[in-house]
C-alpha cells in the first residue's frame, strides 16, 4: 500500500514537474516580446489539403529578419524552424475548411507561402496576420518582399 502511495505521488510531481516545465519554456520565449500564437503546416501540396493533418501548434516570435517558429509541446529551447524574412513569399490566404477548423485555433487565417521553394501554410489570428504582413513590408531597402 505504501509503495502504491508512493510511485501515485512521484508520477503525480512529475506530472506537475512537466507543466511547470511547459509554462517556464513558454515565458522564457515570450521573454524578448514579439510573439503570438501561430500553427505551421510544413511542405504542403500545391493544392491545399483542407484535411486538419499535418498542423502543429506552435508560438512564432520576432528576431531581427526572421520568425523563429517553436512548438508549443515541447521541451526543446531552440526553434524548430526559422523563416527569414528576405525568403518569404505570400502566396494567398484563406479561411480554414473543413477538418482545419478543429484542427486549428478559432477565428485563424491561413496564409499560403513558399519559404526557399518548400510550401508553407501559417494559421493565425487576423491581428497576428496584420503584425505579420506589417512586418514583411517594412523589409529593408532593396530587399525584395512579395505579400499577396
Amino acid at each position: 500500500m505504501v509503495l502504491a502511495l508512493t510511485v501515485c505521488g512521484l508520477v503525480i510531481l512529475l506530472v506537475a514537474a512537466g507543466l511547470f516545465a511547459f509554462g517556464v519554456r513558454r515565458r522564457v520565449i515570450q521573454r524578448s516580446g514579439g510573439t503570438f500564437d501561430c500553427s505551421l503546416r510544413w511542405n504542403t501540396a500545391e493544392k491545399s489539403d483542407t484535411s486538419g493533418k499535418g498542423w502543429g501548434y506552435g508560438i512564432a516570435r520576432y528576431s531581427g529578419d526572421r520568425i523563429e517558429w517553436f512548438r508549443v509541446f515541447s521541451y526543446a529551447p531552440r526553434p524548430r524552424r526559422i523563416l527569414e524574412r528576405s525568403s518569404i513569399e505570400v502566396a494567398g490566404r484563406r479561411a480554414p475548411e473543413g477538418e482545419e477548423e478543429l484542427a486549428l485555433l478559432s477565428d485563424a487565417i491561413v496564409l499560403a507561402c513558399l519559404h526557399r521553394g518548400t510550401r508553407l501554410e501559417l494559421a493565425m489570428s487576423e491581428d497576428a496576420l496584420t503584425g505579420f504582413l506589417a512586418w514583411l513590408e517594412a523589409a529593408p531597402p532593396g530587399q525584395r518582399v512579395n505579400v499577396a
